[in-house]
């Protein structure tokens, strides 16, 4: 590689852009305010601004309650619709922009003339490769995927992977910047679709709607299933520990020695089915019962108020 990347020193970082204005912008946006940064906002719209806003005051109840850093203040926010403005003084830049590559490919080449080479630009996509995303990117060695999960402001899982031109170097920074500012980075070994994470729960994306087509179960049945069955469990061990302990005392050898052969069928026997009309409204019917009365801003406050609790004991346990 002709050029090699070299970051700022971490703690030098005084500045960070967040492009977009939607859950995920938004969401970093109030982390990047917790943890005492300045925050620019970039808007393709500024009548987006009220929502960006609102989405930021809802996370703020939440971090207040997990502790903010020192000076950290929601007047820190900058909102503009001017690229260059929102770039200027960008020590990172956190893009959230929506996940259309025409679009992305686009704002790189635009960022890759404004960001100063020694700025890492991270994508919060969830899935197009960044080897695309910077194809007409100037100076694509410093762009790197950086995606969250939802909502960013309380999971702590950053997944990390570089394209095909990234300088391994801007991984490494990136990494290091995430642990910085208290988050799980996971650099990934390579550019995969759908990176880990989001390819474990399209695993049982998949299992829902055989279920739900095959009137198996209903939508209020899987999510009981879960939040009472192996949900709380996954919060302190992944499925490959929760195996292992699964095994007992002979640990994961003998959890695959007994299972695995019975579990050969469910592993190998499914493909996605087809979205068809009646398995969609299936599903819309079967959310909007579970939801109830509750609107989108009231399950927003219930979600959040678990998982502050959940990392809460998380923290008095060490985990």
């Amino acid at each position: 590689m002709s050029h090699k990347f070299k970051g700022i020193k971490l703690d030098e970082v005084r500045t960070i852009t967040c492009i977009g204005a939607g859950p995920i912008g938004a969401g970093w946006a109030a982390w990047f305010l917790a943890k005492g940064y300045r925050v620019n906002a970039y808007l393709h719209d500024l009548a987006e601004e009220p929502s960006l806003h609102s989405l930021i005051e809802t996370a703020w109840v939440s971090l207040e309650s997990l502790g903010l850093a020192e000076g950290a203040t929601r007047n820190n926010l900058t909102c503009t619709n001017d690229l260059a403005e929102a770039v200027a003084n960008a020590d990172f830049v956190q893009e959230c922009a929506p996940e259309n590559m025409e679009l992305k490919q686009a704002l790189y080449a635009r960022l890759g003339e404004l960001v100063p080479d020694n700025v890492v630009i991270a994508s919060s996509t969830s899935g197009l490769p960044m080897t695309e995303i910077q194809a007409d990117c100037p100076n694509p060695w410093r762009t790197v995927v950086g995606h969250p999960f939802n909502p960013p402001y309380l999971l702590p899982l950053v997944e990390v992977v570089g394209g095909a031109d990234t300088d391994p170097e801007a991984v490494r920074w990136v990494v290091d910047f995430y642990r910085h500012i208290g988050k799980a980075p996971l650099a990934l070994n390579r550019e995969i679709p759908g990176f880990i994470a989001t390819r474990l729960q399209e695993a049982m994306w998949r299992e829902v709607l055989h279920m739900l087509d095959n009137d198996e179960a209903t939508v209020e049945q899987i999510d009981f299933a879960i939040v009472n069955g192996p949900g709380p469990r996954w919060a302190m061990m992944g499925p490959c520990l929760t195996y292992h302990l699964g095994g007992g005392e002979g640990g994961m050898a003998y959890c695959l020695d007994q299972f695995g052969p019975a579990l050969k069928l469910p592993w190998t026997r499914l493909e996605a089915p087809e979205l068809a009309e009646h398995l969609r409204e299936r599903l819309i019917e079967g959310a909007d019962r579970v939801a109830g009365n509750r609107d989108y801003t009231q399950l927003n406050r219930e979600r959040d108020l678990g998982l502050v609790a959940i990392a809460k004991a998380l923290k008095e346990i060490g985990g």
